[in-house]
């Protein structure tokens, strides 16, 4: 049986504070114990744990539709909170990966394929903001290179009221598995 990886999408400042220029807030702060948990989980069974961070120029188009976020280097772009305690305790262990992303989808002009078929991963964990977003496009991204999805719902959040919409879509369109 192959390895498992999870993904930790987009917890970023700008994403979760509540001075960030795009926070969900409360709903994305609410699921950071649940994250931590899952991550401390998979090292202690040998598996992956990827972060998966949203990393702009500071004239990327992105900003054309959306306010300035994630500019690479900026306080708005690190890990939010206990996450980025967590992961400089752990940015060294070999099952601990950091990836920037350009895009929604995490596998998009990314490295990610590359590290988890090096590391035998077969499945793919989402957990992260947004549901509706970043986290369903990198669902796909999966589903689209032959990975096997498994959605996390408590340990995801979005802005709108549509986290579960998006749930059932990637459970019915990606056969994402939804704990």
């Amino acid at each position: 049986m192959g390895k498992e990886a999870l993904l930790i999408i987009d917890m970023s400042n700008d994403f979760i504070h509540d001075r960030g220029s795009l926070t969900v807030g409360l709903k994305g702060q609410a699921i950071v114990p649940e994250i931590r948990s899952l991550a401390d989980s998979f090292l202690e069974e040998g598996n992956e744990v990827i972060v998966c961070m949203d990393a702009h120029q500071e004239q990327d188009s992105h900003f054309e539709q959306w306010p300035i976020h994630n500019v690479i280097g900026s306080w708005g772009q690190e890990l939010f909170g206990e996450l980025n305690a967590w992961y400089e305790d752990h940015r060294l262990h070999s099952n601990v990966e950091y990836v920037p992303k350009p895009e929604y989808d995490a596998f998009y002009q990314t490295n990610l394929e590359e590290i988890l078929r090096s590391k035998g991963v077969e499945t793919v964990h989402l957990a992260g903001v947004c549901t509706d977003i970043c986290d369903f496009l990198t669902a796909y991204g999966a589903y689209a290179r032959g990975f096997k999805t498994v959605a996390h719902k408590r340990a995801m959040a979005t802005f709108s009221n549509h986290h579960d919409v998006f749930l059932d879509q990637m459970k019915t369109i990606f056969q994402t598995e939804i704990r």
